[in-house]
């Protein structure tokens, strides 16, 4: 696998993450480079980990890991971002700024699982082109985090003058992201 093929892989694994960390993004009212760095490194460690134990499991498992894969993120997105919604028309302000804010593992842990499930498949593919699975989980797991980072970012900016309607549009986005994750891999996309 060459570098650019390697590029475009990193990419389009980040992309999740990516959308995840603007809605993170999105429910925060300032962001600092920790929470930058927090996300970053949750999406970034994720999107290194599931390839690596993708390429360890081998192709044996594949068929069963893609059975499901994409329900399981979808059902975790799905969840996120209809909680995201309840909270945005729910109206206790206080409580859904704790829980919009959070960083906690608690909080990061099912969107770092969501948006990497797809990249164990990807793992395993990794196993069968032979490719150096340092190199590559390097690259994507540098990338991830920077796009996850710049991610946080953008959203905190957007979400700081509508506050309400970026709630909503992370939940919609969540929501969308998970629905397309299931829709490709039932091949209606």
């Amino acid at each position: 696998m060459g570098i650019l093929e390697l590029a475009i892989l990193a990419v389009g694994l980040a992309m999740d993450a990516f959308a995840v960390s603007i809605c993170k993004g999105l429910a925060l009212k300032k962001t600092n480079i920790r929470h930058m760095a927090v996300v970053g490194a949750w999406f970034g460690g994720f999107q290194a980990l599931m390839p690596l134990i993708g390429f360890f499991l081998g192709s044996m498992f594949a068929e069963k890991i893609q059975a499901f894969d994409h329900w399981i993120a979808f059902g975790l997105l799905a969840l996120i971002g209809g909680n995201m919604l309840r909270e945005a028309f729910g109206g206790e302000e206080d409580e859904c700024e704790d829980c919009q804010n959070s960083m906690s593992a608690k909080a990061m842990l099912p969107m770092a699982i969501a948006t990497s499930i797809d990249a164990l498949a990807v793992g395993i593919s990794l196993a069968v082109v032979n490719a150096n699975i340092w190199v590559s989980i390097t690259f994507i797991g540098v990338v991830t985090f920077l796009l996850s980072g710049m991610g946080v970012k953008l959203g905190s900016v957007f979400g700081a003058k509508y506050k309400t309607k970026a709630e909503i549009a992370g939940g919609v986005i969540l929501i969308l992201l998970g629905l397309k994750i299931l829709l490709e891999h039932l091949g209606v996309l």
